[in-house]
């Protein structure tokens, strides 16, 4: 049964995975590049009001596994990915005209990375793997359309998540190196340090990281010492990670997003065995308990879901048995 809160709505006119969703200023969703049966420069826009996508510029190169970030401004950032290469090119969306210009290229070409706004309105850019693990982080100033390095990481990795705390700091946490990456580091912009912090209980890759009203991240599966159901909260008031109620269904490559209600949604994934998981979980904070309710009839694997300005959560295309232009609303 499909759960009652889900419903279809207007299908992308691309099917992807592997791409990224931005809200923009004016509450439309950009969706940019991806994998179908070629790496996509294509772009589209969502808007709420009427449930419709339309085209709109494309990149000048075609990606997936890149990072998007809207800048103060307005524009998107879009970052590295896979594609004819390893990319360190990056691009500029300014909604205004619909078109993408070519922006300052970072120093390596990097996929699997992450991209964190700083409260000074620079972006971070943070590990990946190009040639190889890459530990480097760099820094993209809007104002002058430059990167600049900045410390690295003190551990290499991809595949992990950056979550931007209430402080201002940026937490890295899990990945991929020669192995499971269990460790997790903080980012200080105004000194440009990254510092160890205490270990997760679990390393982790594919994973999600949300950071919850009350200011604490949740840490939610991904791929460890098994496909991992588990869950873990830091909390940047002690530096610690402590565990929380575990998911009903071990999974990775799923999405994660914060309701209005101060809830986080799960979606899709798959599970050890390589099957999707269409069940939907709710992590419910003031009890550090998960309830599953029901299923999503297009759940996927490497989707996207983004919370739109009137609260609801729009999942768009995922590798299902087939790559997916369908799009839900929770």
């Amino acid at each position: 049964m499909v759960f009652i809160g889900w419903i279809n709505t207007t299908s992308m006119n691309i099917e992807r995975f592997y791409h990224t969703a931005s809200v923009l200023t004016n509450g439309k969703v950009l969706v940019v590049g991806g994998v179908s049966s070629t790496y996509l420069n294509s772009s589209e826009l969502y808007d709420p009001s009427t449930g419709t996508w339309t085209s709109t510029g494309s990149m000048n190169f075609g990606r997936d596994r890149h990072t998007a970030s809207v800048l103060a401004n307005g524009k998107v950032l879009v970052a590295g990915g896979i594609g004819s290469a390893y990319l360190n090119s990056a691009e500029l969306y300014d909604p205004s005209t619909g078109t993408w210009t070519s922006t300052g290229s970072m120093h390596f070409g990097r996929y699997g990375h992450t991209a964190s706004v700083l409260a000074n309105g620079n972006i971070v850019v943070a590990g990946g793997i190009g040639s190889s693990f890459l530990s480097s982080a760099e820094l993209y100033d809007p104002s002058i359309e430059t990167w600049i390095n900045t410390a690295g990481l003190n551990f290499g990795r991809y595949y992990h998540t950056a979550s931007v705390l209430a402080n201002g700091n940026v937490l890295v946490a899990g990945g991929i190196n020669s192995g499971y990456v269990i460790r997790s580091e903080l980012y200080d912009p105004p000194t440009e340090t990254w510092t160890s912090h205490p270990r997760m209980n679990f390393g982790r890759y594919y994973h999600t990281a949300s950071v919850l009203i009350n200011g604490k991240v949740l840490v939610a599966g991904g791929i460890g010492s098994g496909f991992l159901s588990s869950a873990e909260l830091y909390d940047p008031s002690t530096g610690t990670w402590t565990n929380t109620g575990s998911m009903n269904f071990g999974r990775y490559g799923h999405t994660a997003s914060v309701l209005t209600n101060g809830n986080v949604l799960v979606v899709g994934g798959l599970d050890a065995q390589g099957f999707l998981v269409n069940s939907i979980e709710f992590y419910d904070p003031s009890t550090g308990n998960w309830s599953s309710s029901g299923s999503v009839s297009n759940a996927g694997s490497y989707q996207t879901a983004t919370v739109l300005s009137n609260g609801k959560v729009l999942v768009t295309g995922g590798y299902l048995s087939f790559i997916a232009s369908s799009c839900e609303l929770y």
